[in-house]
């Protein structure tokens, strides 16, 4: 059986979480992605800075991830943010589009450093009537 080669480190300040994550985040990964993503939010921290920078690889399965808590995010009044993602990743959110969702800024800019600086105001999200999550599980071509 191959074991995950992903570490992640969180670091809270009142309702504001550092998550850094450094390896591969796969399929077999990607749960822990999550778990830890989604206990920030039952913590109850609204504000979640996902720092890339240690990353090698990130597959669908990690944007999955990704998307679904960052939607859970918005649905609880807070904002999930990725910084400094690996180019290979920062071309599938483009690709996708979900660069505005996952990164706050118009597709082609490239995210602020983690610094001290406050977190950027929420851009207001389309109307979807389709889930972000179902976005990715289908087969597209």
């Amino acid at each position: 059986m191959h074991l995950p080669q992903l570490t992640v480190y969180r670091q809270d300040r009142r309702h504001r979480a550092l998550i850094t994550l450094a390896g591969e985040i796969d399929l077999e990964s990607a749960p822990l992605v999550r778990a830890a993503l989604a206990r920030c939010l039952s913590d109850g921290i609204r504000i979640i800075d996902v720092d890339l920078t240690h990353v090698t690889f990130c597959d669908c399965s990690g944007l999955n991830s990704f998307l679904y808590t960052a939607q859970k995010t918005t649905e609880a009044g807070g904002i999930l943010r990725l910084h400094n993602p690996p180019p290979t990743l920062g071309r599938v959110l483009d690709l996708t589009g979900s660069g505005f969702w996952l990164l706050g800024l118009p597709l082609g800019q490239v995210p602020p450093s983690l610094g001290d600086a406050p977190a950027p105001a929420a851009p207001a999200a389309p109307h979807r009537n389709v889930p972000l999550v179902a976005v990715l599980s289908g087969d597209v071509r």
